[in-house]
């Protein structure tokens, strides 16, 4: 008589994505009925005409995360094709984070002084040459491929929300409007990603070879449509910085203001936790044998960190509106208990799904919170160098975490977690001392 041996399937419940996206719309759409707004955040009171800079702004910023999602969800996909080991994906990310730290801050100061539409377009034309170099060449080259699109992310992460701080002010809008428009790129660049996902559901069909093929065509088409759009649809007036007056106005304003450097270390601080946490989340959830439907989960996260980001204008608006410090305290405190839990190699997979969306509901809460801080200290003409400068430090943790993590296996992946965790802890501490130091709310005549 054979025996037979059920294998164990975990997959989230159906309830789960309904409740999401449930709480999503009711916390978009319900928000103007329960505060002093009077038109929801898609509708604000102003101009027609800040109205369409900020939907085309926002169309932009979706074509540009779509392109790094389809380079996200199809880069592991493509190494295994190609046989790719372990030990190799390893040293991939550890070349990807090293172009990142050394680049990261000379992006920043680059961008700034010839221009963020140049800088976007940069953005653009990396993952256009990629895609091309895949779909032109049988067997690509990794190494080029992952060092271009490592230079993309890193613009990714600075270049849109700088141009659009830039642009609001040349404009002539009031600064109080600008929160709206940190939440939404945040909302939006989510989505994006879960989009994604589903293209990348949709182009991996039966045929493995036109599955390998059809995302770097995506993002071809994806990258021109953004090239084109940006070109045609956005006037940049022309930058005029110069390299020795910007390394002054950067001495000073930077490096000179030490609430600056607390913003720096909480954005290094969210920035090395969230990128640990996309590393360690599949190798965490199936640690104990149990096979794990990772894209169910994938979309619950996200759509977490789109929650998240809703929250922001109920936090911000109304007569009852909390100082932004005040919920990043606890924010960052959530976030570093739930990588603590994490950190003490707990197994079962209901409760970490749990505690891994309340994780990113917090980023996702956090993420357009800095934001708005930094739009409170940082000049716009050096408001990307500054960020830039601060994911340097966080991208040298992270091939740290990788090498000897990954590569020589030194350090388990709870100590990376724990790691992740004390630095979380260490952000919330950097706002109870910018609160101290900082502007009462607030000390500029527009309102953030």
């Amino acid at each position: 008589m054979g025996i037979v041996i059920e294998s164990s399937v975990w997959e989230p419940k159906t309830s789960l994505h309904i409740f999401i996206f449930v709480a999503n719309f009711l916390s978009i759409f319900l928000l103007p009925n329960l505060s002093n707004k009077t038109l929801t955040p898609f509708e604000h009171g102003t101009s027609l005409l800040f109205l369409r800079f900020q939907r085309n702004f926002l169309l932009i910023f979706i074509f540009a995360s779509g392109l790094e999602g389809i380079s996200s969800v199809f880069g592991e996909f493509e190494l295994a094709y190609y046989g790719v080991s372990r030990e190799q994906m390893v040293v991939h990310l550890c070349v990807g984070y090293l172009v990142a730290f050394f680049f990261s801050a000379f992006l920043g100061v680059l961008c700034d002084l010839i221009g963020q539409k140049k800088a976007c377009l940069s953005f653009c034309t990396l993952h256009l040459l990629v895609g091309i170099w895949r779909r032109i060449t049988l067997q690509p080259s990794v190494w080029v491929a992952n060092i271009c699109l490592s230079l993309a992310t890193s613009i990714f992460s600075f270049c849109f929300e700088t141009w659009m701080a830039v642009e609001h002010d040349k404009l002539g809008y009031r600064r109080d409007i600008l929160i709206d428009t940190f939440w939404l790129m945040t909302f939006f660049e989510s989505a994006s990603f879960i989009g994604s996902q589903v293209l990348a559901n949709w182009l991996l069909g039966g045929d493995v070879e036109k599955s390998v093929v059809a995302p770097s065509i995506a993002s071809v088409i994806l990258a021109v449509i953004t090239i084109i759009y940006i070109t045609k649809c956005w006037a940049e007036t022309p930058q005029m910085a110069v390299f020795k007056e910007y390394r002054m106005s950067f001495y000073a304003y930077i490096f000179c203001d030490k609430r600056i450097w607390l913003l720096a270390c909480a954005q290094a601080c969210i920035h090395f936790s969230v990128a640990v946490f996309w590393i360690l989340w599949a190798p965490t959830l199936v640690a104990d044998g149990r096979e794990v439907h990772l894209g169910l989960i994938f979309p619950c996260l996200l759509g977490a960190r789109m929650l998240g980001s809703t929250a922001l204008p109920w936090l911000t608006s109304g007569p009852t509106s909390i100082r932004t410090e005040d919920y990043l305290v606890y924010a960052f405190i959530i976030m570093g208990l739930v990588l603590s839990v994490v950190a003490y190699d707990y197994q079962e997979i209901g409760v970490l799904v749990t505690l891994f969306c309340l994780f990113h509901a917090c980023a996702g809460l956090i993420l357009p919170s800095l934001a708005r801080l930094r739009t409170m200290y940082v000049p716009n003409e050096l408001r990307g160098g500054m960020i830039s400068l601060s994911l340097a430090p966080a991208n040298a943790a992270i091939l740290f975490s990788l090498v000897q993590g990954g590569y020589y296996r030194n350090i388990g992946n709870a100590t990376i977690f724990a790691f992740a965790s004390l630095g979380l802890f260490g952000a919330a501490g950097c706002m109870h001392v910018l609160k101290r130091w900082g502007k009462q709310p607030y000390e500029n005549g527009d309102k953030l």
